[in-house]
């Protein structure tokens, strides 16, 4: 609530401050915005910026800095037992503080020197919110009336509003860039951690997953394997399933929407079908388990084949029918932007309906469709929670679709539940999965770039 609050006010003087500075241009220039450099509109974002980026700047590095204060002060004011405690037991201490202060689960019952702590600590993040919502209103207001002072008709109110969004842009750019280059680089480290424990040549052409290891050492278990053949096999073979549902389906229902049907049918189909993008994983994980996969086993023990109770059939199946839209929708946008002027041409050089799609709309949109099977296939790759529901949990190395099977990211998500141990080679498994997923999703997307870059049509 009391975000919602800051929010709302911050919202409506940033408002305030366009419609201010907006205002205050055009009294400047006697009502005549021909006297002005830039449209009154750009005074009305200028004010805004000063009035909003400042504000938001520190609105942000209080957000950092508090907890960090938060936690420092915790600490301080621990009793004197605690500093009998060990690196980790202290660090326990410190989230049952923080749980209990948020009315979270504790591990411990909560004794009156903890209720104390919790509500020393939670007094001290309550003041820092207020404090926080303070300090950026009155900045706010502070760059308002800065701002406001320096509008004048002479002020290239353009030049510094589109200044500032050229860095903002820059700015968001490269975090998007940092960020991708961070993922890699956590996934790099601790995967060599896990390889330092395990060879590489084993993890990848190792025939059988079980990382089943002792996290403690005083916890009794196996060893490990960690072959992860069928996880790969398993994770290929339902993204096989998924794409020979969704591509052709949605390949068919692009070039009906795009050609054949009419304007009022477009927009009825295409809604209808960019629904099934928008439903939740686990309902398709519910409709895999509890329909396709009975579906499934009936029709086979009734032709007499054995199929699973969970099996890579339905998982594949129902997979394939939630990424429909990711083929169906670009690929029929990208055959609506094919110029009318060729389907025109091949009509006047005798083409039928059916020659012009296949020989001038479908090489035309070639590199539109593939960048839509692309992002189906990694959309496949990347789904869990059909394949938890519909194909179990079993690393079974098979080419039987009718047989329980897992994938990477089940077993990546298994991996890190629980009670974890980051020096574990169980752990650790997780890391390396993640790098060799990244690396074959980066391999997709390089051989999609060739198979446009050889197949395009270009057109005047």
């Amino acid at each position: 609530m009391q975000s919602i609050v800051f929010l709302t006010a911050f919202g409506l003087i940033c408002l305030f401050g366009f419609y201010l500075g907006r205002n205050r241009a055009l009294v400047t220039a006697g009502g005549r915005s021909g006297e002005l450099h830039s449209r009154p509109h750009y005074y009305g974002f200028f004010v805004a910026i000063w009035c909003g980026l400042p504000a938001l700047i520190v609105a942000a590095a209080w957000l950092i800095l508090e907890p960090l204060l938060a936690e420092w002060s915790l600490k301080a004011n621990l009793p004197a037992s605690a500093t009998t405690l060990s690196a980790g037991e202290l660090s326990l201490l410190i989230t049952d503080i923080k749980n209990l202060a948020t009315g979270n689960v504790v591990s411990r019952a909560a004794d009156p020197e903890l209720t104390a702590a919790a509500e020393a600590y939670a007094r001290f993040r309550e003041i820092g919110s207020f404090a926080m919502f303070g300090v950026v209103i009155a900045v706010a207001l502070g760059g308002l009336g800065l701002a406001r002072g320096r509008v004048v008709p002479q002020l290239r109110a353009r030049n510094l509003v589109e200044r500032v969004v050229m860095v903002i842009m820059q700015v968001a750019s490269t975090i998007a860039i940092l960020t991708t280059v961070g993922i890699v680089l956590s996934l790099l480290f601790e995967a060599l951690r896990f390889f330092s424990k395990v060879p590489v040549t084993e993890f990848l052409f190792g025939l059988d997953w079980s990382p089943q290891t002792a996290l403690r050492a005083d916890q009794v278990g196996a060893s490990g394997a960690f072959g992860a053949i069928p996880l790969f096999a398993g994770t290929l073979m339902i993204t096989v399933i998924a794409m020979l549902v969704a591509v052709p389906i949605g390949l068919f229902s692009a070039i009906y929407m795009s050609e054949y049907a009419s304007p009022k049918v477009r927009a009825t189909v295409k809604p209808v079908l960019e629904v099934l993008a928008g439903v939740p994983t686990v309902v398709y994980g519910f409709f895999a388990a509890l329909t396709v996969a009975p579906f499934f086993r009936n029709f086979g023990e009734s032709v007499g084949l054995t199929v699973s109770s969970e099996s890579a059939l339905a998982a594949g199946a129902v997979m394939g029918i939630m990424i429909i839209p990711f083929v169906s929708s670009l690929s029929d946008d990208v055959m609506n932007a094919v110029p009318q002027s060729l389907r025109d041409g091949a009509y006047a050089l005798g083409a039928t309906k059916a020659e012009t799609i296949k020989q001038v709309i479908i090489p035309a949109a070639l590199p539109g469709i593939v960048g839509g099977v692309l992002l189906a296939v990694s959309r496949a790759v990347g789904e869990t929670m059909i394949v938890v529901m519909a194909a179990g949990l079993a690393a079974n190395l098979t080419a039987n679709p009718l047989d329980a099977v897992t994938t990477v990211t089940v077993q990546i998500v298994t991996l890190l539940v629980g009670d974890q141990e980051f020096d574990s080679a169980k752990t650790l498994a997780a890391f390396a999965l993640g790098l060799v997923l990244f690396a074959v999703t980066l391999a997709l997307n390089v051989v999609a770039l060739h198979v446009v870059r050889k197949y395009r049509e270009k057109y005047d």
